[in-house]
């Protein structure tokens, strides 16, 4: 069989190689998951050194409501799957070449424009993509993100928010994708070096507009009210020399009851953005996007499925602060920056690469161009194909160090004197999440760019070692 394979021509075997590693990578991540399933259904009492932060109640809530999310990821991994090897084995990425072929013969254009028939490929491809996937995410969302409490959002509402997120990724997809075109077109023997100055020029100018100009088109922010919160954590971010500008309270409960936190911007303007989901004592926007005082007594109806009616979600003032005291971490020991710098070192090594495979007519061929070489079409086989096998070893090696990075930024928070501020608000938002806290240790370490809740509060001295 091996002899057999190696019979082959070069570009089949290239195809093959491509398919079967493909396939491996499949099946290694369904074993993963079957591991961490058969964890969801054989623990089904609180283990001993949960008891005194998970009640009955809300352990088999979130166990069910894991154990749903792992089997609708092993239904729709095994479509994906199977949708882009038959895509791979009938020729679908050559047939859509020449369907944007005949849209450019339609409008009066020849082969010679190639950055344009790119662009026509790549906008039928993401439909192709949105249309597939449009089903696998509904029924995430109205289904299964709904039986448990978390989905807030209408058909409507979802359909409208799926349009407009295609219509702003074409938005910057199509111009960004046709200048690194025209670059690598026109580059010479150091396109490659061009190339990447763009992306990083790209990708850093989109982290800086990003909340500011895109993420509103999408949710509605507004300042954090003046109080006792906002004065805090100006406080907190004067104390390490956090450049913060302003503080932003985001609509996230439009959308979902999961609750989030970040910080943005670069140099001297950081700004933080809090999901309203985050806030216990009140909900920062009201219909007309207007700051509402605090409401304390305010009922929950919308989690009922998922809470105690008397217990509020969310975290108070001094838990966010110390949610807060993490992500300040983040910043304060350098790991946005040492990110931003693996990112960018593992993107010129790519085009480098690139650099050396895109004139090797056999994976052109592997893949079904014969003929043509379309430069598209080159960055999606090296990028996508040739260097998936390294991608798993880099994703898994920054899962790695993200986990590391972690522990640092609870550490922070610890020499901050948050520690037990910081293990009360895990545990909160693990309980409003439904997080399960009970891993498999293979799919941990594969899977969890987080520690698991017990690693963590284990860390910050909450529960003592065995």
């Amino acid at each position: 069989m091996v002899e057999g394979i190696f019979d082959l021509p070069v570009e089949k075997q290239i195809f093959y190689a491509v398919l079967g590693f493909s396939w491996t990578v499949y099946l290694w991540e369904a074993y993963l998951s079957y591991r961490q399933r058969r964890t969801y259904r054989s623990t089904t009492q609180v283990p001993q050194e949960l008891w005194k932060i998970m009640d009955s109640e809300t352990f088999e809530k979130s166990r069910l409501y894991q154990l749903d999310k792992s089997n609708f990821s092993f239904w729709s991994g095994l479509y994906s799957e199977t949708e882009g090897t038959l895509i791979l084995l009938l020729g679908g990425i050559p047939f859509m070449w020449d369907v944007a072929g005949s849209v450019m013969t339609r409008i009066g254009l020849g082969s010679e424009y190639e950055i344009t028939q790119s662009l026509v490929f790549l906008t039928l491809a993401t439909l192709f993509s949105a249309f597939t996937g449009l089903p696998w995410s509904v029924y995430n969302t109205f289904v299964i993100e709904e039986k448990h409490g978390f989905n807030q959002q209408t058909l409507g509402f979802f359909l409208k928010d799926a349009v407009k997120k295609f219509i702003v990724t074409q938005c910057i997809l199509l111009p960004v994708t046709s200048l690194l075109l025209y670059i690598i077109k026109i580059g010479g023997d150091y396109f490659f070096i061009y190339a990447w100055l763009f992306t990083l020029a790209v990708s850093l100018v989109l982290v800086t507009i990003y909340a500011d100009y895109i993420a509103p088109l999408f949710d509605k922010f507004a300042p954090l009210p003046e109080g006792e919160l906002k004065t805090d954590i100006e406080d907190m971010a004067k104390s390490i020399s956090f450049p913060l500008t302003k503080v932003y309270v985001v609509e996230g409960s439009k959308r979902s009851s999961h609750s989030n936190a970040y910080f943005y911007g670069f140099f001297k303007n950081k700004r933080i953005v809090l999901f309203d989901t985050l806030l216990e004592d009140y909900s920062p926007l009201n219909k007309s996007g207007e700051p509402q005082p605090e409401q304390p007594e305010r009922e929950d109806t919308s989690n009922e499925s998922t809470a105690k009616p008397k217990n509020k979600k969310g975290c108070n003032n001094s838990e966010i602060l110390a949610v807060l005291g993490h992500e300040l971490g983040h910043w304060k020991l350098g790991h946005m920056v040492k990110n931003i710098v693996i990112s960018q070192m593992n993107s010129f090594l790519c085009f480098s690469l690139f650099a050396v495979l895109i004139g090797r007519k056999e994976l052109f061929v592997a893949f079904g161009f014969n003929v043509s070489q379309p430069t598209l079409i080159g960055l999606m086989i090296i990028f996508q194909f040739i260097f998936s096998p390294y991608n798993e070893v880099l994703s898994f090696c920054l899962t790695v160090l993200s986990r590391r990075f972690e522990f640092q930024a609870d550490a922070f928070a610890r020499g901050m004197g948050k520690a037990s501020e910081l293990c009360s608000a895990l545990i909160k938002l693990n309980k409003d999440n439904l997080g399960f806290p009970v891993a498999d240790w293979l799919f941990s370490m594969w899977h969890y760019s987080h520690p698991p809740l017990l690693e963590r509060l284990r860390a910050l001295g909450s529960i003592k070692q065995d």
